[in-house]
Parts: C-alpha cells; structure tokens; sequence
C-alpha cells in the first residue's frame, strides 16, 4: 500500500439532502465516520482531493478532525440517481494493525487464447473479490492472467493468486471470476423447417396427365 492519504475533514451540523447538496455545490464531498464503538459522525472532506485519491484505488486515509487525527478506512460509496457520480462516501475508524475485510479489484490481464474461436465469448461474472487482510496491506487491485485460457475454461475465486501469504480469500472459493463460452448462433426457425420439409418430400411426377384432365 502507497503513503496514508491525508484528508482534512469539517464536521456537518445538518443533514440532509438539502444540506448534502449545498455542501457538493461548496466543493465539498458529504460522509459518514463510524466504527470502534464511537458515535457515527457526518462530516464532509474536499471534493477533489478525496475523489481523486479513490478514484486511484485509495481505501485508507489519515482523517483530520477537529483537531484530532483517525485512521479510516472507505467502506461504502453513494452516488447519483444516474450512477456516474460519487456524492457520498462511508468511513470506518481502523486501528492499522487490525484485519479487515475489503473488495480488491480484479485486473484482467493477456488476450485469452480461446477468443479466437468462432462465437468465443470472455465472461466476468466477478470483477472484485472479498479478502481478509492486514489494513496497512490492503490492495488497489489484482491482476488474473488469462491469456492461456480457452473455451470451457474457468477461473474460480480459490485460483487467484492474492499478492501476499497473510491475505485470506472471503468470497466463496467456487464463484467464477472468468470463463469463456461458445455464444449460439442465431437459427431462423422457418428456414430450417423448410429445409428439412424440402428435403423430406418426394418429387412429383408429371409425365402422365391426371384422369380428370383425361375426362
């Protein structure tokens, strides 16, 4: 993990979403501190310092409030109606040397072998997992190779390799992270019940005339 953000953080007299909003228009990102048997707290950091420090995968910071120094650590974000923008964050106060569990990233890496079969399709049906660490060794991400995948291949939770030894996998060992499919090609059901109706019928026969035409 990089050197500990620090954030100056301002304590909220009024909640609310009237008083959230006026603190985004102020440059300011509303949020919740809570955790180690302490009263929850509503404050609001710097807008631009906090979000770009979480956008980078940042998860634990040095709060400063009131004069007084925490760690904490990002357990939740809240974000707008059309789910583009954070406009809410979680705290929780963390002692560094304590364990937690958090969400790590999955990074995909190589260009999976199987994809250049017909139809191939990459699933992703996780792109985090949940571990149980040390804070001061939370990751930013995980990468999982899977370049030498091909079609029928699955990568479960248990094969990621996490980057260190003390790190314990949390989400379930059997959950897919990564497998690569054969997509259906479409069929047009009336054309092929017209193949198999033409191929089934018999040719008919007009060398001679029918007996009503005779008559």
């Amino acid at each position: 993990m990089s050197d500990i953000i620090k954030l100056a953080a301002e304590k909220r007299e009024r909640t609310g979403s009237r008083y959230s909003q006026r603190a985004r228009s102020a440059g300011m990102l509303p949020a919740v501190v809570y955790g180690h048997k302490e009263e929850p707290v509503s404050v609001a950091v710097n807008s631009k310092d906090a979000l770009s420090s979480i956008m980078k995968g940042e998860k634990v910071f040095e709060l400063s409030l009131d004069g007084v120094t925490q760690n904490v650590i990002l357990k939740d974000l809240g974000y707008d109606y059309l789910g583009n923008n954070i406009i809410h964050a979680d705290f929780a106060r963390v002692d560094l040397n304590e364990r937690v569990d958090v969400n790590a990233h999955l990074k995909f890496i190589g260009d999976a072998k199987g994809l250049v079969a017909e139809g191939a399709l990459m699933m992703h049906p996780l792109t985090e997992i949940q571990l149980n660490c040390v804070v001061t060794n939370l990751p930013s991400e995980i990468e999982v190779d899977v370049a030498d995948m091909e079609v029928g291949d699955v990568i479960h939770a248990s094969d990621v390799k996490l980057p260190l030894e003390t790190m314990k996998l949390v989400t379930d060992p059997d959950a897919i992270v990564a497998q690569i499919v054969l997509k259906k090609l479409a069929v047009d059901p009336d054309a092929e019940a017209s193949e198999v109706s033409a191929e089934g019928a018999e040719p008919e026969v007009i060398t001679e005339k029918k007996e009503e035409d005779s008559e």
